[in-house]
């Protein structure tokens, strides 16, 4: 029993390990989105400023990616912090807090999507032996406890919203003071789909 007990705290002393240096790599992560994300949103008001309605929702498409990849992000923050505090519920799994499997299935489904943390693949492993197959099986598939917002930032299919693109659009416009009619944005839209698909 107490050769049981001693693989569980080294497992609960690597996952905290791992999940700090996600952490760390987080804080590096995050700066090229940030700067893309404020790109786009030059780009989309430059666009919106000229009458190119449509490359400004192209433009609000890739907006949304580095918007939505900053938000999982702040939540994969949140669930490391919570993971490695809170670490010691880790050694008896089954009487975790909710918070503490919300956090747990959170990572575990993340580590899929997110391939500039890799230390979350590793992170997974571990956390599946100690949760369990079942309970892995419904963190990586989404279901189940994992917030289903993060959910939808990682996998949803919102980048090709097209209401989505027009109200980041119609944001970026007010923010900026521009002027723009967007009724002609479904009528580029539907111009596009007929065949006119330039590259931006």
């Amino acid at each position: 029993m107490g050769f049981l007990d001693r693989k569980t705290s080294k497992q609960t002393s690597r996952v905290k390990k791992l999940l700090k240096l996600a952490l760390s790599r987080l804080a590096v992560a995050r700066r090229p989105r940030l700067a893309r994300k404020s790109i786009c949103s030059g780009d989309v008001g430059q666009l919106l400023c000229l009458g190119h309605l449509h490359r400004a929702l192209l433009r609000a498409e890739q907006f949304i990616e580095e918007y939505n990849r900053l938000q999982s992000f702040d939540a994969i923050e949140l669930y490391c912090n919570r993971l490695v505090e809170h670490a010691v519920q880790l050694d008896k799994p089954h009487e975790c807090s909710e918070e503490m499997r919300e956090a747990a299935a959170g990572i575990m489904f993340a580590a899929r999507w997110c391939g500039d943390l890799p230390e979350l693949l590793l992170a997974r492993t571990v956390l599946e032996d100690k949760f369990g197959s079942d309970f892995a099986a419904m963190a990586k598939e989404g279901t189940g406890i994992v917030d289903p917002m993060l959910v939808w930032a990682l996998s949803g299919d919102n980048k090709t919203n097209m209401e989505l693109k027009k109200k980041v659009a119609k944001e970026i416009a007010a923010e900026n003071n521009i002027l723009v009619d967007f009724s002609e944005i479904q009528e580029a839209m539907e111009q596009d789909n007929i065949g006119s698909s330039s590259p931006c």
